[in-house]
């Protein structure tokens, strides 16, 4: 079991030299919730953890698969597309354009980069896609989004054609309002090789637009082998979200992917208008991550969890998954740390693809010496500067019965002009008797 650090809890630290360390990282931490709520939006002033965490255990003792450190959770059949999102290797995404005749007031496509200039212009998706196959890439999935990608029909039918050529056996699937897709479409598409078609079913969009759109959904599995919805829980609309779920499995799709809601930095004034919050805290690893989605939307994951179990009661035939914002992070964690060369005081973790270490301090730091020097581990290294002594998470357990402070650290791997770098993101705090290695690294 770890502790985050926190200002509320800083004062039990017993340990002068952890404390003034923690210090540093509590302030950091306040920074990140300023820049946070300049953002546009509050935080939530609770934590709602408690609830959450109670939610998950009923869903472990259901059977419910938990992945990728508690971040993804599904029931039933998940696509080998989400499977391989986790780590982002072997998996590609395109685009032509970012126009879309849809204005979601939640979108985050306004993040992209270059999304002015795709709102008209288009890019050259075959080019790409060689471009892709001539580098000598291993790709298993490839996915054509938008904007939505179904204002250009022939090019859509055309990018998945060049994968099945370029990249045979790859995995292909399209996201998609569906409001273009009729029968001549589909069988384009199917005779194109796609595999797997997302569908954006817009719970706040009412009944008679959300019936046109399971009608649609009703339609592609005629002709799409996996069909899919994709949806972002919007907190508030749990009771139209049952209703959606079960008319989803009444047509026989294949799966629903429950998306974490998020506010994308902009259109500040519809989301406060609905009393939306930020989740607090919005990440477990504060970091700049690469995804465009945004910041997490306080009350989505909870309701996202009811959802679940809501079909676990319900014994639905069609996989439920839930990814979360920070399930959309995990490939890029993956890929700037998994080829990291580690001192031997680190470790990568293969539950989140953050990399750790322990340290212990001052008084703690000369007990801790002791014990390993008396065990025959040598593997630590001491700072004199900050007072700690640094070692390899997995010896924290040999530290039991000394009484001691310990800090859990997490770190990524940076390029900079001086080469890769460790950049320290977070202190944790545990004690040699609650340290769990199989959950807390």
């Amino acid at each position: 079991m770890t502790e985050n650090v926190t200002r509320e809890n800083l004062h039990r630290l017993r340990n002068p030299r952890l404390r003034a360390y923690a210090e540093r990282y509590a302030a950091i931490y306040e920074e990140f919730e300023e820049a946070v709520q300049q953002a546009g939006l509050p935080l939530e002033p609770t934590d709602r953890s408690a609830e959450a965490d109670a939610l998950r255990a009923e869903l472990r003792a259901g059977g419910t698969s938990f992945r990728n450190a508690g971040h993804s959770i599904h029931l039933g059949p998940i696509s080998p597309a989400c499977e391989a999102c986790r780590k982002g290797v072997g998996t590609a995404t395109f685009f032509a354009s970012l126009k879309c005749h849809r204005r979601c007031f939640y979108c985050f496509n306004p993040n992209q980069q270059g999304y002015d200039f795709f709102q008209g212009h288009r890019r050259d998706l075959a080019a790409e896609l060689t471009e892709l196959a001539e580098s000598g890439c291993q790709v298993g999935h490839l996915a054509l989004t938008g904007g939505e990608p179904l204002l250009f029909p022939e090019e859509a039918a055309g990018f998945f054609q060049t994968a099945r050529r370029l990249f045979p056996g790859v995995h292909t699937r399209l996201y998609t309002s569906g409001d273009h897709l009729n029968e001549a479409l589909l069988r384009q598409l199917a005779d194109a090789g796609l595999d797997e078609v997302r569908i954006s079913v817009r719970v706040d969009d009412g009944a008679a637009g959300r019936r046109h759109t399971y009608d649609r959904i009703a339609l592609a599995r005629e002709y799409i082998p996996a069909v899919m919805v994709e949806t972002p829980v919007l907190p508030g609309t749990l009771d139209v979200m049952e209703e959606m779920l079960l008319e989803l499995d009444r047509i026989g799709i294949f799966g629903v992917n429950l998306l974490e809601f998020c506010f994308p930095f902009h259109n500040a004034g519809a989301f406060r208008e609905r009393g939306y919050q930020i989740k607090n805290p919005p990440y477990e690893v504060p970091y700049d991550y690469w995804y465009a989605g945004g910041l997490p939307v306080a009350g989505s994951e909870l309701d996202a969890l009811r959802l679940l179990r809501f079909a676990l009661d319900r014994g639905l035939s069609m996989g439920v998954h839930y990814c979360s914002l920070e399930n959309k992070h995990s490939g890029q964690i993956y890929q700037q740390n998994a080829d990291a060369v580690l001192p031997e005081t680190a470790c990568f973790s293969e539950r989140d693809f953050f990399i750790r270490s322990a340290k212990v301090f001052g008084r703690d730091a000369i007990r801790a010496r002791k014990q390993f020097d008396a065990i025959g581990y040598g593997g630590y290294t001491a700072d004199p500067v900050h007072g700690f002594l640094e070692f390899h998470p997995a010896r924290i357990p040999d530290l039991r019965g000394l009484d001691v402070e310990v800090a859990l650290c997490t770190y990524v791997q940076e390029e900079r002009a001086e080469g890769r770098v460790l950049r320290e993101l977070k202190v944790a705090l545990t004690t040699p008797e609650s340290f769990d290695p199989d959950t807390d690294i």
